[in-house]
């Protein structure tokens, strides 16, 4: 979900704008309703502050440890023009990465503080990171709607209210732009292709649209703070009005295809405009997103490990005067 995470309704960090001093908050609000960039020297409220830093960290999480299902599948994607494709696209993601986390830095929170958060568990990232790639087509799927749903997110919030995060947002949607079209060459070559590549692809899709449908967060009912954000143009879309919006854009070309969505309940009502289907389980979402899925154990291994073995990287190239040996040496 991509700046869209669970936000614990037990965590009060950061949740009140009491204190604030009324003339500043009043010109700050003002200068966001007259449509002007908020940058990192200008006063801001605390609450604005902290929810971005939550915001474009758990971004910039989901961006590294989104490359990590799809990475698994370099050494075995289907020909060589494929595998520099998906190598392109893994190292797009962990770029994103970095310019998200030099967005968030300026807001006051170092980069080895969000890392630590991250692997420790502390600090959230997306729910869909949390799911196996079993087959090259769980590949493809990742590649185009799970990428859909991101620029989907990531093209209304460029036009928020912090000029880091926003100016950060327009180059990762030109990036993305490529992935999704990588994607969706990948589900067509599988859907039109031999009765095997079409059940795979199928099946992927399947397995892979409730979370999917998890991507944008939870209704707008139960979501923390939304009105608030909003407000400050720290969210521009809802979470219910993002996901209709991509339901609008890719259902359509998913149906197009032949491929069948596992929701019988999934249709668009005519009268009112707005999509109906079947309400994911959110006590599931909230499962993963707090550390209980199929793989947030491993994918935060991985990330362990990385972080461990390139200390040494990091303290050489500062030049840090410390002991220490090259781990594979």
């Amino acid at each position: 979900m991509y700046g869209n995470a669970y936000i614990d309704p037990n965590d009060q960090r950061g949740k009140t704008i009491e204190g604030e001093d009324p003339v500043l908050l009043a010109e700050f609000e003002a200068r966001i309703l007259a449509g002007e960039k908020i940058e990192p020297q200008d006063w801001m409220p605390q609450l604005y502050r902290k929810q971005l830093i939550r915001m474009i960290e758990q971004h910039a999480h989901s961006e590294i440890i989104g490359a990590l299902p799809e990475g698994t599948w370099i050494t075995r994607a289907p020909g060589f023009r494929r595998k520099l494709a998906l190598m392109a696209k893994v190292q797009d993601e962990v770029g994103h990465a970095q310019l998200l986390y030099s967005a968030a830095e300026t807001l006051g929170k170092s980069r080895e503080a969000m890392i630590n958060d991250l692997i420790t568990g502390k600090s959230k990232y997306s729910n869909v990171f949390n799911y196996p790639a079993i087959t090259w087509a769980d590949s493809a799927i990742i590649a185009w709607l799970i990428d859909a749903g991101a620029i989907v997110n990531q093209l209304a919030n460029s036009k928020g209210s912090y000029g880091p995060y926003c100016r950060a947002l327009e180059r990762i949607c030109y990036e993305e732009s490529f992935h999704l079209k990588y994607g969706h060459d990948n589900v067509v070559h599988l859907a039109t292709g031999t009765p095997k590549q079409r059940e795979m692809v199928q099946d992927a899709l399947t397995r892979w649209w409730p979370a999917i449908m998890h991507f944008f967060g939870p209704p707008d009912t139960i979501s923390v703070h939304t009105e608030v954000l909003m407000k400050w143009k720290v969210k521009m879309m809802s979470n219910d009005d993002m996901r209709q919006q991509y339901l609008d854009m890719y259902v359509p070309k998913i149906w197009d295809l032949g491929l069948v969505l596992p929701d019988p309940n999934l249709h668009k009502n005519e009268e009112t405009g707005k999509w109906e289907y079947t309400e994911p389980d959110w006590e599931e979402f909230k499962r993963v997103i707090n550390g209980d899925g199929p793989c947030n154990a491993e994918r935060l291994a991985v990330r362990r490990m990385a972080e461990e073995k390139g200390r040494w990287v990091r303290r050489a190239i500062l030049g840090e005067k410390a002991n220490y040996t090259v781990p594979f040496a």
